[in-house]
Formats: structure tokens, C-alpha cells, sequence
């Protein structure tokens, strides 16, 4: 299966163009932003070497589905979806921080507080918890946003400190963050899933609070089925999940987390035809919906630039 790894259009009216670890930004005369989201998939902020097949298109679909589902809390950068793997919106200055939010102690924070720490971006965490114990509130642990380094976690009062957010405009997106979460958490419950932890990203267009990138896929979030929950927790077993964490956890049983010195191991096609398969159950798991692939092929390139092209068009957005 062909896979979409990297791209190189030309879109009329295009300004500038930005790779990010997943998604191939294209900024159209300063007014749109055209991002398509590829097949590439990155873990401990490392893009590793394999494109995982249909993941641009899950994402993709799923973010939209969950900023239509949201849109009512806080308005989004998302003006429309002319091809399964790319969306179109406005052209947003985004934060320089990233909102995570944890239900749950998981993951990034298990590892931390395994390791000893009781104090996570300023959050002062309990004793006596064990992996995937729900905390009693959801926590806000916010991390920086880097280009090229590692995110590094930071606390509300640094970031004000610091100046990379505003005192007003942060308190604007934590509270924007616990709305979404809670959201979130209501339509994973529907579907049988726990929200555990999610990571949002905000931007400013004409002064005004946008959200923007993606929402609740399994690129941002984790997920637990909410069957056996109780009881695997009970007995201290691994929780069932949704997410990129399994592949984090094969990544580390091979030696990489990515930390200098650190060789990403070699992906065969069991594990990436693993990857695809969980990307795929949790779109339809998540969104209630079957999902419908896209046929990859050489011509894939071709139909994305033709889809955007005439959705430019059809906006006289720029001269075609």
C-alpha cells in the first residue's frame, strides 16, 4: 500500500510552506492555511521512517468530525474539507504552547511520576497512585511548542513568566481546554471509550481565540475502553487503549525513546499494518462511523492538487 510521506505543491497563491512532523502546511496569500495531513507518524517527537497506510485520512477525518462537534465552544480554524487528507481554514498565528489535559495518569505523566516526581508543570500529584488511576480533577499540563527540539513541559506561571502567552489569553485557553476535554469525554462515553488524556492547540486570527490543528485523534489523545476498566485496575493489569502509546511501548522494548545515541529500530510490515489497523478501529470506534478509505495509488498527489485547486477556485480566494 502506498503511502503519502512528503509533498511538494505549488498552490496558486501560495506564500510560504511549513513540514511539520505529521502535516505539510501551505499558507495561501496569507489568508488560508492548506494542511495536508500525511501518512508520516512520529513518536517522542521523532518522525519515524515508515508512512503508516491511511493514518492521513483517519486524522484528518477525525479532527473535522470533532471541531464540527465542538464549534459551539470555541470557534475553529476549519473552513472545509475538499479531500479526505487535507483541510482548508483560516490563517491562525498559533500559540507558542500546547494545552494537554489529563484525566488520567498515564502515559508521559506515569513515566514521571514513576520515576519520582510529584510535581508536573506546577500540578502537585497525590501519592499513592498507581498507572491509569483517574485523578480527581482533570490536571492542565501544558507543554512548549519547538520546531525542531524536544516540547518540554512547563508551568502556567512560567509560560506568563516567560511571555509566550498572555496572563488573559491563558486563563482564555485553560478554560477553552476543560470545555473541550469535558466535551470530549461525553462522546467517548457514548461510544463505550475514557478520554484519558488529549493535547489542544490554539492560534489568534484578527485578535480573535481560534482552535486549530487537530482534535481528539489518536495522534493527540489516548483512549481506554470503559469495559473492564474498574477491574483491570483492580487487579494492576494493562488497561485496553486506543492510541499511539502501544507503539511508544514497542519503540522502547527495542531500545528507542528518542534520546541522543538512540537508532529508531526498523519497522516491518507486521508493525505498521498494526498501526494502520488501530488508527482505523478508532475512527470507527470514536466517530460511530465506518470507515471508507481513500484508494491510494500514484495518482494521489494529482487528485489532492486538483481537489484544493478548484476549491481555490470556487473561493476567488486567488487568481487561478
Amino acid at each position: 500500500m502506498q503511502t503519502l510521506t512528503a509533498t511538494h505543491f505549488n498552490f496558486p497563491g501560495q506564500k510560504s510552506f511549513y513540514k511539520g512532523k505529521v502535516r505539510d502546511v501551505y499558507n495561501i496569500n496569507n489568508e488560508l492555511m492548506v494542511i495536508v495531513v500525511s501518512d508520516r507518524i512520529s513518536a517522542f517527537d521523532v518522525v519515524l521512517p515508515k508512512g503508516i497506510p491511511y493514518k492521513g485520512q483517519v486524522l484528518n477525518q477525525i479532527a473535522a468530525h470533532f471541531m464540527k462537534a465542538t464549534a459551539d465552544i470555541v470557534p475553529n480554524w476549519i473552513l472545509d474539507v475538499p479531500h479526505p487528507m487535507v483541510s482548508v481554514g483560516k490563517f491562525c498565528q498559533p500559540f507558542k504552547v500546547e494545552m494537554v489535559i489529563r484525566g488520567y495518569l498515564s502515559g508521559h505523566a506515569w513515566r514521571e511520576y514513576k520515576a519520582g516526581k510529584r510535581e508536573i508543570c506546577g500540578v502537585r500529584l497525590p501519592e499513592g497512585m498507581h498507572e491509569n488511576d483517574k485523578f480527581r480533577e482533570p490536571i492542565v499540563t501544558p507543554t512548549t511548542k519547538e520546531d525542531v527540539a524536544h516540547d518540554e513541559d512547563i508551568s502556567k506561571e512560567d509560560i506568563i513568566k516567560h511571555g509566550l502567552v498572555s496572563k488573559e489569553h491563558y486563563e482564555q485557553l485553560e478554560n477553552y481546554t476543560r470545555l473541550l476535554f469535558r466535551r470530549g469525554t461525553e462522546m467517548a462515553a457514548n461510544q463505550g471509550l475514557i478520554l484519558v488524556d488529549t493535547k489542544y492547540e490554539f492560534g489568534l486570527h484578527e485578535g480573535k481565540i481560534y482552535l486549530i490543528d487537530e482534535v481528539h485523534t489518536p495522534d493527540s489523545s489516548r483512549y481506554f475502553y470503559s469495559e473492564g476498566y474498574e477491574e483491570r485496575q483492580k487487579n494492576k493489569q494493562p488497561q485496553r487503549q486506543l492510541s499511539k502509546e502501544f507503539l511508544r511501548e514497542w519503540l522502547i522494548a527495542n531500545n528507542f525513546q528518542g534520546l541522543e545515541g538512540q537508532s529508531v529500530p526498523a519497522m516491518d510490515d507486521e508493525i505498521v499494518n498494526a498501526v494502520s489497523a488501530r488508527y482505523i478501529e478508532l475512527f470507527d470506534k470514536i466517530t460511530g462511523n465506518k470507515f471508507v478509505p481513500t484508494p491510494g495509488g500514484a495518482n494521489l498527489e494529482a487528485e489532492i492538487e486538483k481537489s484544493v485547486v478548484n476549491y481555490l477556485k470556487e473561493r476567488a480566494t486567488v487568481q487561478v
